[in-house]
């Protein structure tokens, strides 16, 4: 079952061949850990594909990558400090596939001139599994009856005349 709590995590690294591999069986391993298996494939994939254009355009290696689960969305971000990377140039085609396979996707600069891509993916209702706990049944001994008379609005704020109507 899904976990209602939310979940965050936070992970810096300097970007290399080497390093978008690990990081992305990092974010495997914490995603598995929320109980997030089904979302393990689009958001590693999607790190990934940042983190090599990252390394590929960039001069500045450094990158920050957060998740964010709140029970029912996963956003994913990744922030780099680098003024020569645009995403309108060299992230192009990374983020067409970000908003082909997200529910919601955007890049924003910071103050410092550093960009922070995100991307988020929600858990699919149709696997059967509430995305939200739900609060206990009532008991018996809580239930109560229905009024047989229910006031229909009176119009008493507007001057108008009301009634009661007979269920």
């Amino acid at each position: 079952m899904k976990t209602a709590e939310s979940c965050y995590y936070h992970l810096d690294v300097e970007v290399g061949p080497e390093r978008v591999g690990q990081v992305g069986r990092i974010l495997a391993a914490h995603l598995r850990h929320w109980d997030l298996e089904q979302l393990v494939g689009p958001v590693c994939h999607g790190t990934e594909v940042l983190l090599r254009a990252i390394d590929e355009h960039a001069t500045d290696k450094h990158a920050v990558i957060e998740m964010w689960w709140n029970g029912q969305h996963l956003i994913t971000a990744i922030g780099e400090n680098n003024r020569d990377l645009r995403p309108d140039r060299e992230l192009r085609p990374c983020l067409a596939w970000l908003a082909a396979v997200s529910d919601g996707w955007g890049c924003c600069a910071t103050g410092t001139g550093a960009k922070v891509i995100w991307f988020s993916r929600r858990v699919r209702s149709c696997e059967g599994l509430p995305l939200v706990p739900t609060g206990p049944a009532p008991t018996l001994l809580e239930v109560r009856q229905m009024p047989r008379t229910i006031p229909a609005f009176t119009g008493a704020e507007s001057g108008t005349r009301g009634a009661l109507v007979n269920a």
